[in-house]
């Protein structure tokens, strides 16, 4: 059966992957909408090849752009919040994609969640947010939430067919980035170009520089909290410098069950896109014979404090994850410009996170102001330095 796909950051690494396997099984999906930033260039590539319906971007001189290059026999395209939240929920969608980095994806993910459309989650800030509010309307909507970064696909093919009493613990696992062996002094030094040269994934320059913080592991840790109903208490962070075991299931029996495959996004955009069945993919198979050893530590919290305040966010709960990944978004975006430094942005966080006082989360908009919140002190705190 033919599966209509809304796809929100449709130029974004994530984006791009998904529509290769789409351009790979034509028989299987169809592309109904698009959102994207503002690489209006891969955008109108990715128009041509596969005829959405409708199109959202950010800016409303990109739309007139876009409405320019198309003329009347084109898509029809719209911007801003409204844009997204319309491709969201277009009316032939049986699942959304949200791949939309930051916080952005918020509102047009639970948009789609209320239109009733199962959703292909990549953004793990919309459950970092506003978790709570996420999955009780997953559950009132009936719909279903399937992961898509690669750890928590990992523990979502470790739990399938086990009864959820029987879970121990959840272990993450995490590269440690391009910084695991530096000191805290040489973290002082590093520069943006640095930070972005992930030893092996392939990733945008927000979701990288929050690698080599480790922030992202912290933001999977409270996605995984709502997704898989587990405290802080009972996810555990490994670093695994290969990225091959992806992540890990402890069952009460002592057991553990681990996801293992090449580090490549494919595989669970796949999973994700296909489940319960398997795509079949031309990726490369694992040799473990060539890689030899499988190595596994545990992470240092005073070198990477973001792991850590993540932590601290989910046992404080309320508005705290929301303020926290606020503030983050601003402090990576001012060591992207050169702003800050590297020792900067857990810096900022911790301050702006001592400054709240967790509320809370009773509904969206009290989400979007916790996340206002953040951004203006975080900002605040960049102005002064």
């Amino acid at each position: 059966m033919l599966k209509n796909l809304a796809i929100l950051g449709s130029t974004g690494s994530i984006g791009v992957s998904t529509l290769e396997i789409v351009a790979a099984n034509p028989e299987r999906y169809r592309v109904v909408s698009l959102s994207a930033g503002s690489n209006l260039g891969r955008l109108e590539e990715q128009i041509r090849t596969f005829k959405p319906e409708l199109v959202a971007v950010v800016a409303p001189e990109d739309a007139d752009h876009l409405r320019t290059v198309f003329g009347p026999g084109g898509p029809e395209i719209l911007s801003g919040v409204e844009g997204l939240i319309a491709c969201a929920t277009h009316s032939d969608a049986t699942m959304v994609v949200s791949a939309i980095v930051g916080a952005a994806g918020l509102v047009p993910t639970i948009a789609a969640v209320e239109a009733g459309k199962d959703i292909a989650l990549a953004n793990k800030e919309t459950l970092v947010v506003a978790g709570p509010l996420v999955m009780q309307a997953v559950a009132r909507r009936g719909v279903r939430l399937l992961p898509v970064d690669s750890e928590h696909s990992a523990i979502f093919q470790s739990i399938e067919g086990h009864r959820p009493a029987d879970v121990k613990r959840l272990i993450l696992t995490a590269s440690g980035g391009p910084f695991r062996e530096r000191t805290i002094a040489e973290l002082a030094q590093v520069s943006c170009q640095d930070a972005l040269a992930h030893p092996n994934w392939s990733m945008g320059r927000k979701i990288s520089i929050d690698s080599a913080t480790m922030m992202n592991k912290g933001l999977e840790v409270i996605e995984a909290h709502w997704l898989f109903d587990l405290p802080a208490e009972r996810i555990d962070v490994h670093i695994h410098p290969q990225s091959i075991v992806h992540s890990m299931v402890e069952y009460v029996d002592g057991s553990v069950m681990a996801q293992m495959g090449i580090p490549d996004m494919k595989t669970p955009i796949a999973y994700a896109l296909s489940h319960p069945e398997r795509l079949p993919l031309d990726l490369p198979s694992l040799d473990l014979c060539s890689l030899g050893t499988l190595s596994f530590s545990r992470p240092d919290f005073e070198r990477f404090a973001c792991l850590g305040l993540a932590y601290a966010a989910l046992r404080e709960g309320g508005t705290a994850p929301a303020v926290l990944n606020a503030a983050n978004e601003i402090a990576v975006e001012a060591f992207l410009n050169g702003t800050i430094g590297f020792l900067d942005i857990p810096a900022i966080i911790r301050t702006v996170m001592d400054g709240h006082r967790a509320e809370s989360l009773d509904n969206i908009e009290h989400a979007l102001r916790a996340d206002r919140r953040g951004r203006e002190e975080a900002r605040r705190l960049i102005g002064a330095i």
